[in-house]
């Protein structure tokens, strides 16, 4: 499994606690910023990460700012990326296996290194199901599909 991950300047401290754990799991990952506390535009950032896995370049990514919340908006808005803003481990699993996400956004300042660790473990120990969820996520992505091409509806 190959990882993207990336943060703005609220989310150093628990990015670099996430990749301390990847490393020593044996999983390969990609920080693609930033490395400092000082200001660093998260949708800069979203746009890197996201494009990065919607490329395939990577299997997931993972996005981390200040409350999860603007990295969350601007992954979303790269066409074909599900990214999921979790704050709970539950959150995590379901994001993966109901809803296919491809990134999870999480927010250091809401949530701990311990507490974030724990979801993206979860994140990564999921799959999607498929089944009646791809109907759904098949919805999701013809909604993105008409917004993108400007149908109206």
């Amino acid at each position: 499994m190959k990882i993207a991950i990336g943060c703005d300047h609220g989310g150093v401290n628990l990015k670099e606690y996430i990749k301390a754990y990847l490393g020593e799991s044996g999983i390969e990952y990609t920080d693609f910023g930033t490395d400092a506390e000082t200001p660093a535009d998260y949708p800069d950032i979203a746009e890197k990460v996201s494009t990065a896995v919607r490329n395939e370049d990577f299997d997931r990514g993972i996005l981390i700012c200040g409350t999860g919340i603007g990295m969350s908006i601007a992954a979303n808005k790269v066409a074909g990326i599900r990214a999921a803003h979790v704050t709970d481990t539950y959150s995590a699993r379901m994001a993966r296996q109901h809803n296919n996400a491809q990134i999870i956004c999480l927010g250091e300042r809401i949530t701990g290194q311990d507490l974030g660790l724990e979801i993206v473990k979860a994140y990564l120990g999921e799959e999607f199901a498929g089944g009646r969820h791809e109907r759904r996520v098949s919805k999701i992505m013809e909604i993105e599909e008409r917004n993108i091409n400007g149908v109206k509806i």
